[in-house]
């Protein structure tokens, strides 16, 4: 109640503002989690389906990617033209040389009719051993719905709000957990299974879950923000810059090495999405003679003089640069486009970018670990451990397990409410009557919104909603009430 009778004058008591303000963060957590929930879930679930792609992969196209090792591999312009016989419409973007010796290679190309393609070959023999269509299988909706919803980018920033309002749900539930009338190891630290109260049950399994989860259920949310479309990407703009000698002698498109991940599954690692794609040299020799000359002005940052440069030779330059096993090679689309050699191991110090000119076989660009500053480094490491892949299987089960509580965190809190749901409306906790000292409150509001823009407008949408309207109108008091 906000106000009781005073037994000896009969005046209203004043709800304590310490009172006051928890239940206007209990009123936040409640509204957070009716939007956040459906979204969290959905995140949870596709994310330990992707978690898992190796695993899955191999097991559900094990005849495509696995073949019986011969003696020797055949050039890799064999095996992409054997791709092009049997595609001869086809627009091809990249190959990947096989990972292993008992591994197939892989060719990803788009179809006259826009399917999108990931054809295996053997490498030993050029045959072509089939196809996965890479729209329409269980890991690519996994991560379409996981990223965007299948919606595009309106999906995108929804994900975004969610996640950053996952965020509010995470500090105002700690906030909600801190001890009111004195600590105790029982409902604080330690969940009281045994009680035949099942309220009491539902809420220690939540309160204390949320407390042990929330470094992990933190990570999972920060992790995957840089990949969102509009604090991802301002964040991005703000952080990825390399410095300017790296290519001040090359020309440079307006186009985006980030362009590479826009309409495929991730080619280049996020940390050079805001680098400037290089331009191959057009000369009129070039022009009239194709890819089958080197340029006469060798370095050492370019493949041998005399080397037809191709797919063969920009490979070997690849691996001789060390590349890891792995990397791909996204082929020239246009007159002036460059070969882009691209690395994201499971071990983000040894990613690598390198662009290449078509016809001189310069290395045009070349970006590693150690070019990053301190900000990209930690988000490459990030999103390692949040897909699962840093550490290995340890990773995979660790963010397992970090899925889980999130999914148990939602399902307890939906019990919660169904337990405590009144006859009409939804139940939210009520908005105090005295809501005068709102310093602390606005204060969150202003971080938030200052580190998170659309967190900070929607906060104040809903507060204001909530103050002039959810709580003042009769019908939507009775419904948000």
């Amino acid at each position: 109640m906000d106000k009781t009778a005073n037994s000896n004058t009969g005046s209203p008591t004043v709800e304590a503002p310490a009172n006051r303000f928890y239940r206007t963060v209990w009123r936040w957590h409640f509204y957070a989690g009716l939007f956040v929930i459906p979204f969290l879930l959905m995140l949870a679930t596709t994310g330990i389906i992707y978690l898992f792609k190796p695993q899955l992969d191999a097991l559900m196209y094990h005849n495509l990617m696995f073949v019986q090792p011969t003696n020797a591999v055949l050039p890799y312009t064999q095996q992409l033209e054997a791709v092009r016989i049997n595609y001869p419409d086809a627009k091809i973007a990249k190959l990947t040389p096989n990972v292993a010796s008992n591994r197939s290679a892989e060719v990803e190309l788009t179809t006259s009719n826009d399917r999108m393609l990931a054809v295996f070959v053997n490498p030993y023999t050029a045959q072509v051993l089939g196809d996965r269509d890479e729209v329409n299988n269980l890991q690519a909706y996994a991560r379409k719905l996981h990223a965007e919803l299948m919606i595009g980018r309106v999906g995108d920033y929804l994900i975004e709000l969610a996640a950053c309002w996952g965020l509010v749900l995470l500090l105002s539930g700690l906030y909600l957990w801190l001890p009111r009338n004195g600590f105790t190891v029982l409902g604080t630290l330690l969940p009281r299974w045994w009680s035949k109260n099942r309220r009491l049950f539902w809420r220690d399994l939540h309160a204390v879950t949320g407390l042990y989860g929330a470094l992990l259920v933190g990570f999972l949310i920060l992790t995957g923000l840089p990949w969102t479309g509009f604090w991802g990407g301002t964040f991005a703009q703000v952080w990825n810059q390399f410095p300017a000698q790296m290519s001040n002698e090359i020309p440079k498109s307006t186009v985006l090495t980030g362009s590479l991940n826009q309409h495929r599954s991730q080619v280049v690692p996020w940390a050079v999405e805001q680098l400037p794609m290089p331009q191959s040299e057009v000369s009129e020799h070039q022009h009239h003679q194709g890819q089958g000359e080197a340029s006469s002005n060798v370095t050492q940052e370019e493949i041998p003089p005399g080397t037809p440069v191709n797919l063969d030779s920009v490979i070997a330059l690849a691996q001789s640069k060390g590349a890891p096993a792995g990397f791909s090679v996204s082929l020239p689309e246009t007159k002036t486009g460059v070969y882009t050699i691209s690395a994201s191991p499971d071990d983000p110090a040894q990613e690598m970018t390198l662009h290449i000119d078509q016809y001189s076989g310069k290395v045009l660009a070349e970006v590693r670990w150690q070019d990053y500053t301190l900000v990209p480094k930690a988000v490459e490491l990030g999103i390692a451990i949040h897909m699962g892949r840093y550490f290995g299987l340890r990773n995979q089960l660790l963010m397992l397990f970090a899925c889980l509580i999130v999914i148990l965190l939602c399902l307890s809190g939906l019990v919660m409410w169904w337990q405590r749901r009144p006859a009409r409306g939804i139940g939210a906790p009520a908005l105090p009557e005295y809501v005068a000292q709102w310093r602390t409150p606005m204060a969150i509001v202003a971080v938030l919104g200052a580190v998170f823009p659309l967190v900070g407008i929607s906060l104040v949408t809903v507060l204001l909603l909530d103050y002039l309207l959810l709580s003042r109108l009769p019908f939507l008091k009775r419904v948000f009430n």
